[in-house]
């Protein structure tokens, strides 16, 4: 069974405490971090670990590629998608091939290292904001659309669920969610009308949403990840979005006006989300993870969905898949070398 709560580890291997906290019903997730990583093989060890002592929990990165990209040691390094937007506007049709091979070569690499996913694409506009700039595929909603589509399709084609984030969006809010409090005074019909557009039209190929730690204050006075209104009015009644909600990292600082940890993640589950994630402060998630014992665990069917199809294949030091793979990763690499 998965529990509701998705938390890290300091080291390169699991200790005594990781392995029991693994073992209580209410943590469903563990996400990996940089210093998690010295080496594909040390992160399929590590993974494999995880699966002998929790068989049913689901393992999650954040591999978007540019500056957002866990795993670098062995792997390749994608370029930023804001690249793949600035090219679009000279060689579309070329691009939308890159974009669907970077999002198959990032999602084979993860797999292959025995995790499940990464939280990707990002579906925010390339615009004001401090912590998403090229991180988003475009300024421009209309090209976000085809580029993001053509990523989840290459993610997909690998065996791989998508997540778009950060819902319904984190692009015009010039703040840093991490270190401080987002808000977005800007009415719901501009919002609707702007950022939400790219998760509206990608829905389809969606398995999954993160809200963003903004508080849209014209339309609901708590952030987008603890309101109800926009996760179950908005996406689950409105929208019909049926997949899995997780929320942005309960340790960022525009998640504090919830409160403690407890507090934090009773808020996100309450509003709607299936899984909470507290990263990188151990304390915060024990504390957490006390906050819900009591909770039901979450919608089982919805997030299995979220599951990787992981190739049972031995990994060295260095990644050496097939020979589409080697292909993928020369086109990538003669790409990034072209700016």
């Amino acid at each position: 069974m998965i529990g509701a709560l998705m938390l890290d580890i300091a080291g390169t291997e699991l200790n005594q405490e990781d392995i029991e906290l693994l073992q209580a019903p209410q943590v469903g997730g563990m996400i990996l971090f940089g210093r998690n990583i010295e080496s594909p093989q040390q992160v399929r060890a590590l993974t494999d670990h995880m699966r002998q002592v929790r068989p049913d929990i689901l393992i999650a990165v954040d591999q978007e590629g540019g500056r957002v990209q866990r795993l670098r040691q062995g792997f390749t390094l994608l370029p930023a998608m804001g690249r793949l937007g600035e090219h679009y506007l000279e060689h579309p049709q070329q691009t939308i091939e890159l974009a669907e091979q970077c999002g198959w070569l990032m999602a084979i690499e993860v797999l292959a290292v025995g995790i499940d996913f990464s939280f990707a694409p990002v579906l925010d506009l390339n615009d004001i904001s401090d912590v998403i700039g090229d991180r988003g595929f475009s300024k421009n909603i209309q090209d976000i659309i085809p580029l993001a589509s053509a990523f989840m399709r290459g993610m997909k084609k690998a065996g791989m669920a998508t997540t778009g984030k950060h819902f319904p969006g984190h692009g015009s809010v010039k703040a840093d969610s991490h270190v401080a409090a987002a808000i977005d005074s800007r009415s719901y019909q501009e919002i609707y009308d702007n950022d939400m557009q790219s998760f509206i039209k990608l829905m389809p190929q969606l398995d999954a949403l993160m809200p963003a730690h903004v508080i849209y204050d014209q339309v609901d006075p708590n952030p987008a990840g603890f309101s109800p209104f926009w996760l179950q009015q908005i996406l689950r009644q409105e929208m019909k979005f049926e997949g899995v909600l997780f929320s942005d990292d309960l340790s960022m600082q525009a998640a504090c006006v919830a409160g403690g940890a407890d507090a934090r993640i009773q808020a996100a589950l309450n509003a709607g989300c299936d899984m909470g994630l507290v990263c990188n402060d151990r304390s915060a998630a024990c504390h957490a993870l006390d906050g819900i014992q009591t909770l039901a665990l979450p919608n089982q069917q919805r997030l299995e969905r979220m599951r990787g199809h992981i190739p049972n294949i031995q990994i060295g030091n260095t990644l050496s898949l097939d020979e589409n793979w080697q292909n993928v990763r020369k086109v990538i690499e003669d790409f990034k070398n072209s700016f």
